[in-house]
């Protein structure tokens, strides 16, 4: 889950070992990301009733990537979605910016042992518990989706 999603359902797929570049994965690691990719893509696009999706990983500092391990990012999107944001590209600029910042977020809760500054009304951060919640209903309708 996503501490602060950038839209509602913005979910992070990882490999399970933790590398920092996606050419550092294996062909089976990288076969089986992207599988699970495009399975949580389809389930995550029914749940939240989207339209359509992005598909994002950062691979590296100089793209964005704040965190040192290869992830994917699955945002959820609606039409006019982020209209008032300046349009579809909008969200571009979010992962780039603060907010998409996942890394300065985590370390903001680790020093003070609370949750990070939230920095917009809409985007609130979540506690473990609510992220925990997610994910166990995001399980359940995983379970119903074919593999």
């Amino acid at each position: 889950m996503n501490l602060k999603p950038l839209l509602p359902g913005h979910v992070l797929v990882s490999p399970l070992r933790r590398v920092p570049r996606l050419h550092d994965l294996s062909a089976e690691e990288v076969t089986d990301l992207f599988l699970t990719v495009q399975r949580v893509s389809r389930v995550i696009e029914r749940v939240f009733h989207a339209s359509a999706l992005n598909i994002a990983i950062q691979d590296g500092v100089d793209a964005g990537q704040s965190v040192p391990h290869v992830h994917a990012h699955i945002i959820p999107r609606k039409v006019s979605d982020l209209d008032d944001r300046g349009g579809t590209d909008a969200i571009y600029q979010m992962m780039q910016g603060e907010e998409g910042d996942i890394g300065n977020h985590l370390v903001q809760r680790q020093r003070r042992g609370a949750l990070p500054a939230v920095d917009d009304d809409d985007r609130k951060p979540r506690s473990d518990d609510e992220m925990k919640a997610e994910a166990d209903w995001l399980a359940t309708e995983m379970e119903k989706e074919p593999e």
